[in-house]
């Protein structure tokens, strides 16, 4: 990650875990195109094992279907970067990440294009991030630019802020 950014991911990184650990709570993560950046983030922080569950980095297509339950017909319809694939795959964690029967309490995902190409008729830096909770879930798509890594980057960092407003 660049510098700024991975700065600004581990003080979110911090306040997230600070709020899981507050409420008791837990999270999974879910990514894509970030591709465990928003986990490494969040089990840096000491403390972290108290409410991190895990993570699912689901990079190809089917197994955002087939580990996480998104609708194999809205892959098929839409492709892997899409609001409601990165909706489905926050729910989907929590639900994979269950511990006897009971489902993480938060759950993160990220879904993308980084580039150097575009992907399914998305163009680079189409990201969509999701967070669920017992509350709700947020959706957020941010439009990044940037170089692959900047981009991957942006995109922990955004997930972490989407997490973090999630919390509040």
């Amino acid at each position: 990650m660049t510098d700024a950014a991975l700065e600004a991911a581990e003080v979110t990184a911090a306040a997230v875990v600070d709020r899981l650990t507050a409420r008791g709570w837990t999270v999974a993560v879910a990514e894509s195109l970030t591709g465990g950046l928003v986990v490494a983030a969040l089990i840096a922080i000491p403390g972290a094992s108290a409410s991190v569950r895990g993570a699912v980095v689901a990079y190809a297509t089917p197994l955002k279907h087939t580990l996480l339950g998104v609708d194999a017909a809205l892959l098929e319809a839409e492709g892997a970067v899409h609001p409601e694939v990165a909706r489905q795959m926050a729910e989907g964690v929590r639900r994979a990440a269950a511990v006897d029967g009971i489902p993480a309490d938060v759950g993160i995902a990220t879904t993308g294009v980084a580039g150097p190409t575009a992907q399914d008729g998305r163009p680079v830096g189409t990201v969509h991030i999701a967070v669920a909770t017992p509350d709700g879930i947020l959706v957020r798509s941010p439009a990044l630019s940037g170089t692959r890594p900047q981009i991957r980057a942006e995109a922990t960092r955004s997930a972490l802020s989407l997490a973090l407003e999630a919390l509040r």
